[in-house]
């Protein structure tokens, strides 16, 4: 958990480094509110983490119990990757951490990084607006022979 974090305040804090280069006058506003942007970025993560990717896997009609155990075999996952990786390189996990963010002082990467939990949550808004149309379509065939007629 705390290694997303980490992740995300580098990244903002390379974005808002690199938009001074540009226009100062919006990094030091940006910088004076570098907490609450942390914050969103941060949060716009866990929701992918724990709403959307659950959503994925159970679909849509899901009760909230079913989708806690899902979250929670999620984290028992992760808990279980961190001990394996843990072990693989014999407990130097915290130096590879810092090296991945070292990844992140680069402002086209970091852009990116802050950008991948919206551009999630929009492919996933998207794909269920499509699904959602093609079962409107599919359950009312007069819609489906209008269309015919058109062609």
């Amino acid at each position: 958990m705390i290694s997303y974090q980490l992740f995300t305040e580098t990244a903002v804090t390379t974005t808002m480094v690199h938009i001074g280069y540009f226009i100062p006058s919006i990094a030091s506003w940006l910088g004076s509110r570098i907490g609450m942007i942390i914050f969103i970025y941060a949060f716009a993560w866990v929701f992918v983490l724990s709403s959307a990717l659950p959503g994925i896997i159970l679909g849509k009609n899901r009760s909230v119990l079913i989708q806690f155990v899902v979250c929670l075999v999620l984290t028992f996952v992760s808990f279980i990757i961190h001990d394996g990786l843990f072990s693989l390189v014999n407990g130097e996990t915290i130096q590879k951490i810092m090296g991945i963010v070292a990844l992140l002082e680069n402002p086209y990467l970091a852009i990116m990084y802050l950008s991948l939990p919206y551009i999630i949550i929009s492919v996933i808004d998207v794909q269920t607006k499509r699904s959602n149309r093609w079962k409107v379509t599919i359950s009312q065939p007069s819609l489906i022979n209008k269309d015919l007629k058109k062609v």
